[in-house]
């Protein structure tokens, strides 16, 4: 039996363009794509934390160091520029994974600037 699980996630990012003419995906700084072990073309869950929107789309690089999240085709009617999302990759684990499970957290501020990165899943209590 195989369990769909959080694989890793970028918490608390900043949008910083909605560009409506581009063909769809999510380009995010490389930077940031490096931290969440995140690959170009990779299904995400975007979780748009000011309306509540939840939405799937595939990752694109970023210039590296640009802070660069920016939601592209249709995704950018979800979002306004300075809205706070995560981003959300799961995988699927077989019981043997999960012994050594250990999801990517990655953890920014205003300026996508990384913060932390944890394996730890923070709850409310924080």
């Amino acid at each position: 039996m195989n369990i769909d699980m959080l694989y890793s996630k970028i918490h608390r990012a900043t949008v910083t363009d909605a560009n409506l003419n581009y063909i769809g995906s999510i380009t995010i700084d490389e930077d940031l794509l490096d931290a969440a072990a995140l690959r170009v073309g990779q299904k995400v869950e975007i979780v748009n934390i000011n309306n509540g929107k939840r939405f799937s789309t595939y990752t694109i690089k970023g210039k590296r160091g640009s802070k660069d999240m920016c939601l592209n085709g249709a995704a950018a009617r979800k979002v306004e520029v300075g809205d706070k999302i995560i981003v959300i990759a799961y995988a699927s684990y077989t019981q043997k994974d999960l012994e050594t499970y250990k999801p990517i957290v990655v953890l920014s501020d205003d300026d996508n600037n990384i913060v932390e990165i944890t394996n730890e899943l923070i709850g409310s209590e924080h």
